[in-house]
């Protein structure tokens, strides 16, 4: 399968596109990191925006206060989430697991 050929205004309306995305998660790391949103007030926001969706669980749970690379991994693995699941792929015993940990944080 080749990859198609795109006009010039189709990449660049890709870019816009992606580049949106890329900020609209970044915003919605830094609402958490700062705490201004709650982990489970972040994944009820991703869970329901098609682009939040796409958001990896790690990143989110890195964004979290006091929680870093190491952490992150220890929750994800108790929790058998897979290291690249993005937050529109967790199971509801999941979410519930991970708001069961973080709580309001």
């Amino acid at each position: 399968m080749s990859i198609p050929k795109l006009s010039a205004q189709d990449l660049e309306r890709a870019r816009t596109a992606a580049t949106n995305a890329r900020r609209k998660r970044a915003e919605l790391k830094e609402q958490v990191r700062v705490g201004k949103l709650s982990l489970a007030k972040a994944i009820d926001v991703a869970n329901d925006d098609e682009i939040l969706s796409h958001l990896k669980v790690v990143d989110l749970l890195r964004a979290v206060p006091r929680v870093g690379e190491r952490r992150a991994a220890v929750v994800m693995e108790s929790l058998s989430i897979a290291p690249n699941r993005r937050v529109r792929g967790l199971g509801r015993l999941q979410v519930a697991g991970l708001k069961a940990e973080f709580g309001d944080r």
